[in-house]
């Protein structure tokens, strides 16, 4: 497929910005880049997509999210109020995933990959929990992940909240579907990976700890946590311990170049030093951390220091230009200072930081408009007022830019929605057993 006559945002390291320009797809990868003219008359037999003039972009890259969460939309937490972190958990997020069955699974699933395409995001890596179905869980996400068309690396978070033999089920599931996915002959190439999921160090012990590290022995991924996303997660290993998060987690093997850590807000240097020498990455949820009152964490002293920091959103809408823009305005309003985290920091997180991260499951460049990378394209029907050059582009995506701006998707050269219409999902009828599956997860949640 030829995309023609769009205003083509490249990205990476050329960063070119090209008027009229044109994309040329073969297979799953982007084969050749220019203006219009010139690639028409190299493939004229190509079949055309013409941009009219759109934004051609990279897809978006969401470094960390939860599929299980969708059915919380609009739900009354049981009880008082949670007046903290550790509360919201108990009150919400525990009861919710207790109440999933199989098939609310990959239906909460499908609802977020419906959200994704509409909003351009094209791949996700996704931290799930469901205690009461936990075998075959990630199965159930992974074929809601290939109906869409998107790109998704799974886990299963392993918790020592549900008892012994729950944080014994999580690493065994982990371990199957790792191995599955790895099969040569498995069917699902590029389009789903995997990493071994932990929930957080305040509700794993030293023991599943070690079980963890020996079960991931040779399977060649790494872990995905959260980590320090509130203050109890540091006063529980201190307590409980005699030492930080992170320090607990490195003294273990848990800290590796595959390994992503999940919010990071409460590190202390020290922390984040033993992260860079990991070569760890960091993802970061301005929204999440927001709304939960967590705190705000050191995003430009993580980055000064040599981490990886990519961008997240912990569960919220897949439309990642919102988070984006909240990343920009959150850490203005934390320091009082209108020079924190400027447009093309977040661009870099956004992009080319969670791209380096994403590498830990596919090789093919994300992240970016160049040959050889994965064809992962959005077309936005954004206009610009004012001049749009490569150099102010961040400013023009935190201040103009929204995923209500996005017209196609495409996915590994695949279309996954022309037009604003979607073509590999219904998104009406996944609506529909979304609300009858919702009030049975909202009973079951007011039945614990």
């Amino acid at each position: 497929m030829l995309i023609t006559n769009g205003t083509v945002v490249t990205l990476g390291a050329a960063n070119r910005l090209i008027a009229n320009g044109a994309v040329y797809i073969r297979g799953d990868k982007i084969a050749d880049i220019g203006k219009t003219k010139p690639l028409i008359a190299k493939y004229p037999n190509a079949a055309r997509l013409d941009a009219h003039g759109k934004l051609v972009m990279p897809g978006s890259i969401v470094a960390h999210t939860h599929f299980y969460g969708a059915f919380a939309r609009g739900m009354a937490v049981p009880g008082t109020p949670a007046k903290n972190f550790p509360e919201i958990l108990e009150k919400l997020w525990w009861k919710i995933d207790r109440a999933l069955t199989l098939d609310d699974c990959k239906l909460s699933a499908l609802v977020c990959l419906v959200d994704a395409i509409r909003n351009g995001t094209t791949t996700l890596i996704d931290h799930h929990a469901s205690p009461h179905a936990i075998d075959g869980s990630l199965d159930a996400i992974a074929d809601a992940v290939l109906e869409s068309g998107l790109r998704a690396s799974l886990c299963y978070e392993v918790t020592d909240r549900n008892g012994a033999a729950g944080a014994r089920a999580g690493i065994r599931e982990n371990v199957r579907f790792i191995k599955k996915i790895r099969n040569p002959k498995s069917e699902i190439g590029n389009q789903i990976a995997a990493s071994f999921g932990l929930h957080a160090p305040c509700t794993v012990s030293d023991k599943t700890l070690e079980q963890a590290r020996a079960a991931l022995d040779g399977l060649e991924t790494g872990f995905h946590l959260h980590v320090a996303e509130d203050r109890s997660d540091e006063d529980d290993s201190l307590q409980k311990y005699g030492m930080r998060a992170v320090d607990r987690l490195d003294a273990r093997g848990i800290l590796t170049p595959q390994t992503l850590i999940a919010h990071g807000v409460h590190l202390d240097w020290r922390e984040i030093e033993l992260v860079r020498r990991a070569r760890a990455h960091i993802v970061h949820h301005p929204r999440s951390n927001m709304n939960n009152a967590v705190g705000v964490a050191d995003v430009m002293g993580m980055m000064r220091a040599g981490v990886n920091v990519g961008l997240g959103n912990d569960g919220f809408s897949n439309n990642h230009f919102v988070e984006m823009k909240f990343a920009y305005l959150l850490h203005k309003a934390a320091r009082r200072d209108p020079r924190a985290l400027g447009a093309d920091q977040v661009l870099r997180m956004a992009y080319a930081n969670n791209a380096r991260l994403a590498q830990i499951f596919w090789k093919p460049r994300l992240g970016e408009l160049s040959i050889g990378a994965f064809a992962d394209i959005v077309l936005l029907d954004y206009v610009p007022y004012t001049p749009l050059t490569a150099d102010n582009f961040p400013w023009h995506l935190i201040f103009g830019i929204d995923g209500a701006h996005v017209t196609h998707t495409i996915c590994a050269g695949k279309l996954l929605m022309k037009d604003r219409q979607l073509l590999t999902l219904d998104e009406k009828a996944i609506a529909a057993h979304a609300q009858e599956a919702a009030r049975r997860v909202w009973k079951r949640v007011q039945d614990q």
